[in-house]
């Protein structure tokens, strides 16, 4: 299934040489806006863009910051049926990392932009702000620490078109948006009523995808309302690569459960505008979805501590049920004023749910606990729910924008207040899943199998407890400003500043000015500087669980995350969290030689100070020691905890072009993208005076920060219409990745690889169309393990990779799909 990978060099050459050869494309770039003139053609695809800027709408490429937009038929042509990997594979400043035996990442994987944490993207739909997961990333997996946003909660067939911003915007939209800004804008069109149905497979016969959706939409009045509404089904069986167990059972068997988690999803949108004057509207957009998967965590063999052979007779492999509900739903009002001022006033609510049960499973302390009357009880549930996390934000907005004129020069002004709660819940699980025996009194002695002190709780993922059982929240101001002004024809400069103040931490300001100069029709220069900041999360503030993780030595051991202000942190000496900070600059150059044709390129570099990670697992020393004197008495087997430890700095560049060639009857788009991106940690410190900066934050988390992501991404295609055909290809290169999380002392290094992707679609009419295509064309996979050196994975039946696995492991997967629309 593994080829030989070229050198990552000459894979970069060789995009570089197809791009030139093919006069790739600018991107084009976007933000987005929505009018008070009723409902749009989402047909037409979106060519004009506000994010980045509140004065009047720009074309793509006149933009003063780099903005990607990726309109309906990029969707239609793209293969992926999950918006987070359709753009991974559209866009190659964002990241979407498959994961696995990660518990509750599996089903809520990580969505990052220009190499930095799901948590530093801030997304917005129609412009407002989009509330994060309840799930925080505690695995060793890319974004580990972070509470980023759900994007796979939204349903592809309500899309319109995605605005990209490539920039830091901090001092426009608050904390979070330091890696940049993606704005999801929904559909509202009324024409006609768009179903698609899909089927599709992998190589291996496994994984099979079967997807449905509807959009339709009405006029709401005679005066140009709407409502467009959206519901969207899927069902995505689960894959498996798991090689050959030749460590822990014999004869050798597959033991493990590695790839996609089987996924069950249902969506609801809408989006609707009724206007009150033909100045004035009324809006609300919005929706609902319900995801399970059905993933596992290490199987633990007959003679393990942790199994009871009276039931698992053969040893178990735990079963991770997680449920994620989601909804958000906002309403507003704009109206637009004398003088081209406008006024836009909404109140945005959103809440995410992760439910966790677990099966498959057996708390072996409640099976060996002794009885009163001598023996053992000899029974224990083989599943329980295992805990609840819920989080839930409500926005307030206020904004005001026009133009103002200053001694005869025009100047855009635009003013606003924002006021935000947010609130974070953990609700404990069954006692089963948490207990030591039925009393949860750790001074009864209960012995394991083997003799052990028993493990208390449900194997697999033990259950939150009532001790770390929250409910906790705060709330936040914000007033900013920002000015645009045209000094000259070709000249034009923009800047903002926004004051936040935080009911936890304390107030923050920030600001920003960018320039756009155009000394002819075929040339641009654009550049921006900023500062920006990211408030700690409240899910990073009041998380806390016990875990089964690996420890240094392999060992699964059970792991407390400590929450700020607990009593672990307290003796360690951790302070409670503050803000990270960061300073942004980027520069570029726009370029249109002829009217199909154009080229952008951009150089970015990101400084962030006290960026919050999550710490190493923090262990006991072999004998005595100042940590062992810490945990002990505690009674725990490892802690980790979040804290402001480390300073990154990271640099990139971005060069994206397009071209189009029309004939008679036909049209052929040839575009590439290259992406060019290095993160690294220029300091570690630690307040504690226990603790070092390379013992809170070690080696291995300092390579999954740095080399986790690939440090280039190019995608390259190609689309061909003529008459009823459609012909897409796509090439995705991901440069090489790197961990050492499971590997102590020595990194893993997975290769670069490209990936091939192609569909043919075919239109019997204008309603109706055929596409059949294939992901992942030639049956690519990463690199495997390296046997001796990463042992013991690769005799546990790890084939390809883990902590970080950007192309996944799944192969070559194809699918029919068909479009009618009446």
């Amino acid at each position: 299934m593994t080829r030989p990978a070229c050198h990552p060099f000459r894979q970069t050459l060789l995009a570089t040489a197809l791009l030139a050869a093919l006069y790739p494309a600018a991107a084009q770039e976007t933000g987005t806006t929505t009018s008070t003139t009723g409902a749009a053609d989402d047909s037409t695809p979106a060519r004009v863009v506000v994010l980045g800027s509140r004065s009047s709408a720009k074309t793509a490429l006149d933009t003063a910051a780099p903005v990607g937009l990726i309109n309906a038929k990029d969707m239609q042509t793209a293969g992926p049926l999950e918006l987070g990997k359709l753009l991974q594979t559209l866009d190659p400043s964002f990241n979407f990392s498959t994961t696995f035996i990660s518990d509750g990442t599996d089903i809520i994987r990580p969505a990052t932009l220009r190499g930095l944490g799901p948590d530093q993207l801030l997304v917005l739909v129609n412009g407002k702000r989009r509330h994060q997961q309840a799930l925080v990333n505690v695995q060793q997996t890319i974004g580990r620490g972070s509470a980023g946003t759900d994007i796979n909660a939204i349903p592809m067939s309500a899309i319109s078109h995605i605005e990209v911003l490539r920039d830091g915007a901090a001092a426009q939209y608050g904390s979070d948006a330091i890696a940049g800004v993606i704005n999801i804008v929904l559909k509202s069109q009324i024409k006609e009523t768009q179903v698609s149905s899909s089927v599709g497979t992998t190589s291996e016969g496994d994984g099979d995808m079967i997807s449905a959706s509807a959009n339709t939409g009405f006029a709401l009045g005679t005066d140009g309302g709407y409502v467009n509404l959206s519901v969207e089904g899927r069902r995505r069986g689960e894959t498996n690569r798991a090689g050959v167990d030749t460590l822990r059972v014999d004869p050798p068997r597959v033991t493990q459960r590695i790839g996609d988690s089987l996924a069950k999803d249902a969506f609801l949108w809408v989006n609707a505008a009724l206007p009150r004057t033909k100045d004035s509207e009324f809006y609300a957009f919005g929706g609902t979805s319900k995801r399970s998967g059905d993933s596992a965590g290490f199987y633990r063999t007959a003679g393990d501590a942790r199994n009871v052979p009276a039931v698992y007779p053969n040893g178990f492999l735990p079963n991770i049920v997680t449920t994620v509900k989601d909804s958000s739903f906002a309403v507003g009002y704009r109206h637009d004023l004398a003088n081209d001022w406008k006024f836009d006033t909404s109140v945005n609510h959103g809440r995410s749910q992760l439910k966790f049960h677990e099966r498959e499973s057996i708390n072996v302390s409640y099976w060996y606990e002794p009885r009163p009357s001598g023996g053992i009880y000899a029974e224990s549930p083989l599943e329980a729910d295992t805990g609840t996390l819920k989080f839930n934000q409500t926005t307030f907005n206020a904004d005001l924008r026009g133009p103002i004129d200053l001694g005869g020069r025009k100047v855009s002004l635009a003013a606003g207040f924002e006021y935000r709660t947010d609130n974070y819940e953990i609700e404990a699980g069954d006692a089963v899943s948490y207990q030591y025996g039925r009393t949860n009194n750790p001074a009864i002695v209960i012995r394991d199998q083997t003799g052990g002190i028993a493990a208390s709780g449900a194997q697999g993922f033990p259950g939150y407890t009532p001790s770390t059982a929250v409910d906790e929240g705060r709330h936040n101001i914000a007033f900013y400003i920002d000015a645009e002004h045209n000094l000259t024809d070709k000249l034009l400069v923009a800047g903002a500043v926004r004051y936040e103040k935080y009911s936890d931490f304390g107030s923050t300001t920030t600001g920003k000015l960018s320039m756009r100069y155009d000394p002819s029709r075929t040339v641009g220069l654009r550049g921006s500087v900023s500062t920006g900041f990211r408030a700690p999360s409240v899910q990073q503030k009041f998380y806390s669980s016990v875990s089964t993780n690996l420890n240094a030595a392999g060992v699964l051991t059970e792991t407390l995350t400590a929450r700020e202000g607990s009593a672990v942190t307290r003796a360690f000496g951790i302070a409670p969290l503050k803000e990270e900070t960061s300073k942004n600059a980027s520069i570029g150059i726009v370029l249109r030689p002829m009217q199909n044709f154009s080229v952008t390129a951009d150089l970015y570099r990101i400084d962030i100070d006290d960026r919050i990670v999550f710490s190493s697992n923090i262990a006991p020393e072999a004998g005595a020691g100042p940590i062992r004197a810490i945990l002990d008495p505690l009674k725990v087997g490892q802690a980790q905890f979040f804290t402001n430890a480390i300073d990154t700095s990271t640099n990139g560049f971005d060069l994206v072009a397009e071209h189009t060639t029309r004939w008679p009857g036909s049209t052929l788009v040839l575009s590439g993208q290259l992406g060019f991106n290095e993160t690294e940690v220029k300091a570690r410190r630690s307040q504690s005076p226990v603790l070092s900066g390379a013992q809170l934050f070690d080696d291995t988390q300092v390579t999954l920060i740095e080399r986790g992501q690939p440090r280039q991404h190019h995608v390259v295609a190609a689309d061909y219409t003529a008459g009823p055909w459609n012909v897409n290809t796509r090439a995705n290169y991901f440069g090489e990745v790197q961990g050492q999380g499971f590997t102590p002392g020595f990194v893993q290094t997975w290769e670069a690889k490209w990936l091939v992707d192609l569909s043919v679609r075919y239109a019997f009419t204008k309603r109706l169309s055929l596409a059949v295509g294939a992901n992942n064309l030639f049956d690519t996979y990463p690199t495997e393990w390296d046997k001796e050196r990463a042992a013991p994975f690769p005799q546990l039946g790890f084939t390809h990779c883990w902590e970080t696995c950007p192309i996944g492991v799944n192969g070559r997967q194809m699918y029919a799909r068909v479009d009618y629309a009446f």
